[in-house]
């Protein structure tokens, strides 16, 4: 059961974060953390763009839904900022209904200290795995349906709405 690996940036990609608050990114950190976690599942990855989430626009999220249609696989993970994964989670939850979808980020970049990115990766991996058909946030341990999610910007944690 081979898995798809959406890369889309975010915080958990972030190299650093300039003094004016904007993200710089260099290259995914995807593969790296699937090795450091000693993943032995089958996962393609494949970079769609590497933005500050609230940068992603309606065409982009159109190219993810796109390509989440298009693969052949059916269970997709997607790294996300978590900014706007909200919105990026709602569009893929009303249109897609025959796979079974993760989004996942980060708080605190990967090459930081008490980062949890590799958690979530790992939260992620396992969901897809394991949950119905549909389409989820996960997030520090928590997993949410696309339906029921909300992002408390105040205290930077994912919670349901009901």
């Amino acid at each position: 059961m081979a898995i798809k690996l959406f890369i889309t940036g975010g915080t958990i990609d972030c190299k650093r974060i300039e003094e004016n608050g904007k993200y710089v990114f260099e290259k995914t950190h995807l593969p790296e953390m699937l090795e450091q976690g000693r993943c032995k599942v089958d996962i393609d990855n494949q970079v769609l763009m590497l933005k500050d989430s609230i940068y992603i626009t309606d065409s982009d999220r159109e190219k993810i839904l796109q390509s989440c249609k298009d693969c052949k696989e059916d269970k997709i993970i997607i790294a996300h900022g978590t900014d706007t994964m909200v919105e990026t989670v709602q569009v893929l939850g009303k249109n897609i209904r025959d796979k079974t979808i993760v989004l996942f980020g980060a708080i605190v970049p990967f090459n930081q200290e008490k980062s949890d990115a590799l958690f979530n990766l790992g939260c992620a991996v396992s969901a897809v795995q394991t949950l119905p058909k549909g389409v989820y946030i996960t997030m520090n341990g928590k997993i949410f349906s696309w339906d029921n999610v909300r992002k408390n910007k105040e205290l930077s944690i994912f919670e349901t709405l009901k």
